[in-house]
Protein backbone atom coordinates (compact mmCIF):
# COMPACT_ATOMS: atom_id res chain seq x y z
CA UNK A 1 0.00 0.00 0.00
CA UNK A 2 1.32 3.44 -0.92
CA UNK A 3 2.30 5.65 2.02
CA UNK A 4 0.02 8.68 2.58
CA UNK A 5 1.26 11.73 0.68
CA UNK A 6 -0.61 14.35 2.69
CA UNK A 7 -1.36 14.99 6.36
CA UNK A 8 -5.07 14.66 5.61
CA UNK A 9 -4.53 11.23 4.04
CA UNK A 10 -2.34 10.14 6.94
CA UNK A 11 -4.96 11.04 9.57
CA UNK A 12 -7.75 9.44 7.55
CA UNK A 13 -5.71 6.22 7.34
CA UNK A 14 -5.77 5.92 11.16
CA UNK A 15 -8.54 5.04 13.58
CA UNK A 16 -9.47 8.57 14.66
CA UNK A 17 -12.09 11.22 13.97
CA UNK A 18 -10.81 14.76 13.49
CA UNK A 19 -11.69 18.40 12.87
CA UNK A 20 -9.49 21.08 11.33
CA UNK A 21 -9.37 24.74 12.36
CA UNK A 22 -7.60 27.81 11.10
CA UNK A 23 -5.85 29.45 14.06
CA UNK A 24 -4.28 32.47 12.37
CA UNK A 25 -6.70 35.39 12.43
CA UNK A 26 -9.39 33.73 14.52
CA UNK A 27 -10.39 30.20 15.47
CA UNK A 28 -12.54 29.10 12.54
CA UNK A 29 -13.52 25.85 10.89
CA UNK A 30 -11.28 24.65 8.06
CA UNK A 31 -12.90 22.04 5.84
CA UNK A 32 -11.07 18.84 5.01
CA UNK A 33 -11.70 19.41 1.31
CA UNK A 34 -10.14 22.86 1.42
CA UNK A 35 -7.11 21.76 3.41
CA UNK A 36 -6.56 18.71 1.20
CA UNK A 37 -6.61 20.98 -1.86
CA UNK A 38 -4.07 23.23 -0.11
CA UNK A 39 -1.89 20.22 0.67
CA UNK A 40 -1.91 19.23 -3.00
CA UNK A 41 -0.86 22.80 -3.92
CA UNK A 42 -4.02 23.22 -5.98
CA UNK A 43 -5.16 26.32 -4.09
CA UNK A 44 -3.51 28.93 -1.85
CA UNK A 45 -4.11 28.68 1.87
CA UNK A 46 -7.34 30.70 2.32
CA UNK A 47 -6.47 32.50 5.56
CA UNK A 48 -2.73 33.17 5.71
CA UNK A 49 -1.36 35.09 8.66
CA UNK A 50 2.16 36.48 8.61
CA UNK A 51 2.78 34.33 5.50
CA UNK A 52 2.12 31.07 7.30
CA UNK A 53 -0.73 28.59 7.68
CA UNK A 54 -1.69 28.24 11.36
CA UNK A 55 -3.70 25.07 11.91
CA UNK A 56 -5.41 23.44 14.88
CA UNK A 57 -6.35 19.75 14.71
CA UNK A 58 -8.67 18.05 17.16
CA UNK A 59 -8.36 14.24 17.03
CA UNK A 60 -10.41 11.79 19.08
CA UNK A 61 -11.46 8.19 19.39
CA UNK A 62 -15.02 8.03 18.01
CA UNK A 63 -15.81 5.23 20.48
CA UNK A 64 -14.24 7.05 23.44
CA UNK A 65 -14.34 10.83 22.83
CA UNK A 66 -12.48 11.47 26.08
CA UNK A 67 -9.43 9.92 24.40
CA UNK A 68 -8.23 12.86 22.33
CA UNK A 69 -5.28 14.81 20.99
CA UNK A 70 -4.86 18.45 20.05
CA UNK A 71 -2.18 19.61 17.62
CA UNK A 72 -1.27 23.16 16.72
CA UNK A 73 0.86 23.35 13.58
CA UNK A 74 2.25 26.13 11.42
CA UNK A 75 3.58 25.68 7.92
CA UNK A 76 5.32 28.24 5.71
CA UNK A 77 3.67 29.47 2.51
CA UNK A 78 5.45 30.47 -0.68
CA UNK A 79 5.04 33.80 -2.48
CA UNK A 80 1.82 32.59 -4.11
CA UNK A 81 0.34 31.53 -0.79
CA UNK A 82 0.80 27.83 -1.56
CA UNK A 83 1.87 25.39 1.13
CA UNK A 84 5.61 24.68 1.09
CA UNK A 85 5.52 20.97 0.33
CA UNK A 86 8.95 20.21 1.79
CA UNK A 87 7.88 21.50 5.22
CA UNK A 88 4.70 19.40 5.23
CA UNK A 89 6.64 16.33 4.05
CA UNK A 90 9.19 16.86 6.81
CA UNK A 91 6.45 16.93 9.43
CA UNK A 92 4.70 13.92 7.90
CA UNK A 93 7.91 11.92 8.01
CA UNK A 94 8.48 12.80 11.67
CA UNK A 95 4.88 11.88 12.47
CA UNK A 96 4.94 8.51 10.72
CA UNK A 97 8.23 7.60 12.37
CA UNK A 98 7.01 8.59 15.83
CA UNK A 99 3.48 7.18 16.04
CA UNK A 100 2.69 5.08 12.99
CA UNK A 101 -0.99 4.36 12.43
CA UNK A 102 -1.93 3.82 16.09
CA UNK A 103 -2.16 7.56 16.47
CA UNK A 104 -3.95 8.05 19.78
CA UNK A 105 -2.26 5.18 21.57
CA UNK A 106 1.30 5.87 20.44
CA UNK A 107 1.09 9.65 20.74
CA UNK A 108 0.33 9.25 24.43
CA UNK A 109 3.74 7.59 24.82
CA UNK A 110 5.73 9.46 22.16
CA UNK A 111 4.63 13.07 21.69
CA UNK A 112 5.15 13.79 17.98
CA UNK A 113 5.15 17.54 18.62
CA UNK A 114 7.90 17.53 21.22
CA UNK A 115 10.79 19.64 19.90
CA UNK A 116 8.96 19.78 16.56
CA UNK A 117 9.75 22.93 14.52
CA UNK A 118 6.23 23.02 13.09
CA UNK A 119 4.44 23.08 16.46
CA UNK A 120 3.29 26.27 18.17
CA UNK A 121 1.30 27.32 21.24
CA UNK A 122 -1.66 29.67 20.67
CA UNK A 123 -2.09 32.67 22.92
CA UNK A 124 -4.32 32.34 25.96
CA UNK A 125 -7.43 33.78 24.29
CA UNK A 126 -7.23 31.55 21.22
CA UNK A 127 -6.49 28.49 23.33
CA UNK A 128 -9.63 29.17 25.37
CA UNK A 129 -11.71 29.66 22.22
CA UNK A 130 -10.38 26.42 20.74
CA UNK A 131 -11.18 24.43 23.88
CA UNK A 132 -14.66 25.96 24.02
CA UNK A 133 -15.34 24.80 20.45
CA UNK A 134 -13.79 21.38 21.12
CA UNK A 135 -16.02 20.64 24.11
CA UNK A 136 -19.09 21.40 22.01
CA UNK A 137 -17.91 19.15 19.18
CA UNK A 138 -17.23 16.32 21.64
CA UNK A 139 -20.49 17.01 23.51
CA UNK A 140 -18.67 17.59 26.74
CA UNK A 141 -19.72 20.02 29.48
CA UNK A 142 -18.34 23.52 29.69
CA UNK A 143 -15.56 24.34 32.13
CA UNK A 144 -16.08 25.05 35.83
CA UNK A 145 -15.71 28.77 35.02
CA UNK A 146 -18.86 28.78 32.86
CA UNK A 147 -21.54 29.23 35.51
CA UNK A 148 -19.63 31.89 37.51
CA UNK A 149 -19.29 33.82 34.26
CA UNK A 150 -23.03 33.61 33.67
CA UNK A 151 -23.68 34.73 37.25
CA UNK A 152 -21.45 37.75 36.67
CA UNK A 153 -23.30 38.72 33.48
CA UNK A 154 -26.62 38.70 35.31
CA UNK A 155 -25.44 41.82 37.14
CA UNK A 156 -27.16 40.81 40.36
CA UNK A 157 -23.99 41.51 42.32
CA UNK A 158 -22.84 44.38 40.12
CA UNK A 159 -20.24 44.41 37.38
CA UNK A 160 -17.23 45.58 39.37
CA UNK A 161 -16.07 42.10 40.40
CA UNK A 162 -14.74 41.12 36.99
CA UNK A 163 -11.37 40.05 38.47
CA UNK A 164 -12.80 36.63 39.34
CA UNK A 165 -13.79 35.84 35.74
CA UNK A 166 -11.95 32.98 34.04
CA UNK A 167 -10.96 33.34 30.38
CA UNK A 168 -12.16 29.80 29.72
CA UNK A 169 -15.56 30.61 31.20
CA UNK A 170 -15.86 33.68 28.96
CA UNK A 171 -14.92 31.57 25.93
CA UNK A 172 -17.46 28.91 26.91
CA UNK A 173 -20.25 31.48 27.19
CA UNK A 174 -19.41 32.99 23.80
CA UNK A 175 -19.24 29.52 22.24
CA UNK A 176 -22.66 28.66 23.69
CA UNK A 177 -24.64 31.76 22.77
CA UNK A 178 -27.49 29.48 21.66
CA UNK A 179 -27.74 27.89 25.12
CA UNK A 180 -29.00 29.04 28.53
CA UNK A 181 -30.17 32.42 27.14
CA UNK A 182 -26.50 33.46 26.93
CA UNK A 183 -27.03 35.64 23.88
CA UNK A 184 -29.77 37.69 25.56
CA UNK A 185 -27.91 37.94 28.87
CA UNK A 186 -24.70 39.11 27.20
CA UNK A 187 -26.58 41.55 24.96
CA UNK A 188 -28.06 43.24 28.02
CA UNK A 189 -24.76 43.28 29.90
CA UNK A 190 -22.55 44.82 27.18
CA UNK A 191 -23.44 48.43 27.99
CA UNK A 192 -22.63 47.95 31.69
CA UNK A 193 -19.35 46.05 31.52
CA UNK A 194 -16.18 47.77 32.77
CA UNK A 195 -13.47 47.94 30.12
CA UNK A 196 -11.44 44.87 31.22
CA UNK A 197 -14.52 42.62 31.12
CA UNK A 198 -15.77 44.24 27.91
CA UNK A 199 -12.44 43.60 26.20
CA UNK A 200 -12.40 39.96 27.31
CA UNK A 201 -15.91 39.19 26.06
CA UNK A 202 -15.53 41.15 22.81
CA UNK A 203 -12.28 39.39 21.93
CA UNK A 204 -13.94 35.99 22.41
CA UNK A 205 -16.87 37.05 20.24
CA UNK A 206 -14.54 37.39 17.24
CA UNK A 207 -14.69 33.59 16.96
CA UNK A 208 -18.51 33.58 16.82
CA UNK A 209 -21.31 35.01 14.70
CA UNK A 210 -23.23 37.27 17.10
CA UNK A 211 -26.99 37.64 16.83
CA UNK A 212 -28.57 40.86 15.58
CA UNK A 213 -29.36 41.92 19.16
CA UNK A 214 -25.83 41.25 20.37
CA UNK A 215 -24.30 43.00 17.36
CA UNK A 216 -26.46 46.05 18.05
CA UNK A 217 -25.34 46.08 21.69
CA UNK A 218 -21.69 45.99 20.62
CA UNK A 219 -22.29 48.73 18.05
CA UNK A 220 -24.02 50.99 20.57
CA UNK A 221 -21.17 50.51 23.05
CA UNK A 222 -18.64 51.34 20.32
CA UNK A 223 -20.51 54.52 19.41
CA UNK A 224 -20.61 55.51 23.07
CA UNK A 225 -16.86 55.02 23.46
CA UNK A 226 -16.18 57.05 20.31
CA UNK A 227 -18.40 59.88 21.53
CA UNK A 228 -16.70 60.05 24.92
CA UNK A 229 -13.31 59.95 23.17
CA UNK A 230 -11.49 59.03 26.36
CA UNK A 231 -11.42 55.22 26.39
CA UNK A 232 -8.38 53.09 25.78
CA UNK A 233 -7.79 52.14 22.12
CA UNK A 234 -7.81 48.51 23.26
CA UNK A 235 -11.56 48.78 23.87
CA UNK A 236 -12.20 50.16 20.38
CA UNK A 237 -10.06 47.39 18.87
CA UNK A 238 -11.82 44.71 20.94
CA UNK A 239 -15.30 45.93 19.95
CA UNK A 240 -14.33 45.85 16.27
CA UNK A 241 -13.07 42.31 16.73
CA UNK A 242 -16.33 41.34 18.41
CA UNK A 243 -18.32 42.78 15.50
CA UNK A 244 -16.15 41.27 12.78
CA UNK A 245 -18.46 38.31 12.03
CA UNK A 246 -21.77 40.17 12.48
CA UNK A 247 -24.45 39.54 9.86
CA UNK A 248 -25.18 43.18 9.02
CA UNK A 249 -22.39 44.27 6.66
CA UNK A 250 -23.82 47.76 6.25
CA UNK A 251 -23.93 48.47 9.99
CA UNK A 252 -20.48 47.00 10.61
CA UNK A 253 -18.94 49.03 7.80
CA UNK A 254 -20.56 52.17 9.15
CA UNK A 255 -18.94 51.42 12.51
CA UNK A 256 -15.57 50.86 10.84
CA UNK A 257 -15.81 54.13 8.96
CA UNK A 258 -16.72 55.96 12.17
CA UNK A 259 -13.59 54.54 13.80
CA UNK A 260 -11.41 55.47 10.82
CA UNK A 261 -12.74 59.03 11.03
CA UNK A 262 -12.04 59.24 14.77
CA UNK A 263 -8.93 59.98 16.81
CA UNK A 264 -8.46 56.22 17.25
CA UNK A 265 -7.92 55.63 13.53
CA UNK A 266 -4.12 55.64 13.62
CA UNK A 267 -3.67 53.52 16.74
CA UNK A 268 -1.73 50.39 15.77
CA UNK A 269 -3.93 48.07 17.84
CA UNK A 270 -7.03 49.39 16.08
CA UNK A 271 -5.37 49.06 12.66
CA UNK A 272 -4.30 45.50 13.47
CA UNK A 273 -7.88 44.63 14.51
CA UNK A 274 -9.22 45.92 11.19
CA UNK A 275 -6.54 44.22 9.09
CA UNK A 276 -6.61 40.99 11.07
CA UNK A 277 -10.36 40.53 11.62
CA UNK A 278 -12.25 42.87 9.27
CA UNK A 279 -10.13 42.48 6.15
CA UNK A 280 -13.16 41.44 4.06
CA UNK A 281 -14.67 44.88 4.70
CA UNK A 282 -11.65 46.45 3.02
CA UNK A 283 -13.11 45.35 -0.30
CA UNK A 284 -15.22 48.51 0.12
CA UNK A 285 -13.32 51.33 -1.68
CA UNK A 286 -14.21 54.05 0.84
CA UNK A 287 -13.14 51.97 3.82
CA UNK A 288 -10.02 50.76 2.08
CA UNK A 289 -8.94 54.29 1.19
CA UNK A 290 -9.54 55.53 4.74
CA UNK A 291 -7.67 52.54 6.14
CA UNK A 292 -4.49 52.93 4.10
CA UNK A 293 -4.40 56.67 4.84
CA UNK A 294 -4.74 55.98 8.57
CA UNK A 295 -2.09 53.27 8.32
CA UNK A 296 0.35 55.74 6.80
CA UNK A 297 -0.15 58.07 9.78
CA UNK A 298 0.33 55.47 12.51
CA UNK A 299 2.64 56.75 15.29
CA UNK A 300 4.89 53.67 15.15
CA UNK A 301 5.90 54.64 11.64
CA UNK A 302 7.24 52.68 8.70
CA UNK A 303 7.75 49.37 10.51
CA UNK A 304 4.06 49.00 11.41
CA UNK A 305 3.02 50.17 7.93
CA UNK A 306 5.24 47.55 6.30
CA UNK A 307 4.19 44.72 8.61
CA UNK A 308 0.43 45.29 8.36
CA UNK A 309 0.45 45.98 4.63
CA UNK A 310 2.57 42.92 3.85
CA UNK A 311 0.16 40.71 5.77
CA UNK A 312 -2.87 42.12 3.94
CA UNK A 313 -1.28 41.83 0.52
CA UNK A 314 -0.76 38.12 1.14
CA UNK A 315 -4.49 37.40 1.60
CA UNK A 316 -5.97 35.88 -1.59
CA UNK A 317 -7.91 38.52 -3.55
CA UNK A 318 -6.61 41.54 -1.61
CA UNK A 319 -3.47 42.54 -3.53
CA UNK A 320 -5.12 44.14 -6.56
CA UNK A 321 -7.67 46.01 -4.42
CA UNK A 322 -5.04 47.39 -2.07
CA UNK A 323 -2.72 48.45 -4.87
CA UNK A 324 -5.63 50.35 -6.45
CA UNK A 325 -6.03 52.42 -3.27
CA UNK A 326 -2.32 52.77 -2.62
CA UNK A 327 -1.73 54.15 -6.11
CA UNK A 328 -4.75 56.46 -6.09
CA UNK A 329 -3.58 59.74 -7.68
CA UNK A 330 -5.43 61.62 -4.92
CA UNK A 331 -3.56 59.88 -2.11
CA UNK A 332 -1.84 61.99 0.53
CA UNK A 333 1.87 62.78 0.40
CA UNK A 334 2.28 60.82 3.64
CA UNK A 335 0.78 57.70 2.08
CA UNK A 336 2.96 58.09 -1.00
CA UNK A 337 6.04 58.37 1.21
CA UNK A 338 5.06 55.32 3.30
CA UNK A 339 4.42 53.29 0.16
CA UNK A 340 7.83 54.27 -1.19
CA UNK A 341 9.39 53.11 2.07
CA UNK A 342 7.53 49.82 1.80
CA UNK A 343 8.78 49.09 -1.72
CA UNK A 344 12.33 50.08 -0.87
CA UNK A 345 12.25 47.55 1.98
CA UNK A 346 10.85 44.85 -0.32
CA UNK A 347 13.57 45.44 -2.92
CA UNK A 348 16.37 45.41 -0.34
CA UNK A 349 18.42 42.19 -0.64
Amino acid sequence: MQAPQTLTDFIQSTDVSFRLFDMGRRVSKLSRTTFHSVELAKTPYPLPYMQQAWIGILLWNPKQPAQQLIWFLKFPLDEQGLLVQAARDDFLGRLAHCVGKQLLQNAAEHDPLKDNPFAFSPDQEKMAAFHAKATRILRQPASSFYQPGRDYLSGLRGYDHWQTLGIQGIADICSRLDQDCNDAVLSRAIEHLPLPALNAFAVQLEHQTPSTALSQSLSRRLQRELEHNNCAPTAVAALLRGLSLSHNDTSRRADLLAVLESDYATDVEVLVAIAGRCWKDLTNPELRGAFVEALSRNPTGQSAFNRILADLLFIPGMRALLMESLRNPERSDQLAQALGGFFSQVRRP
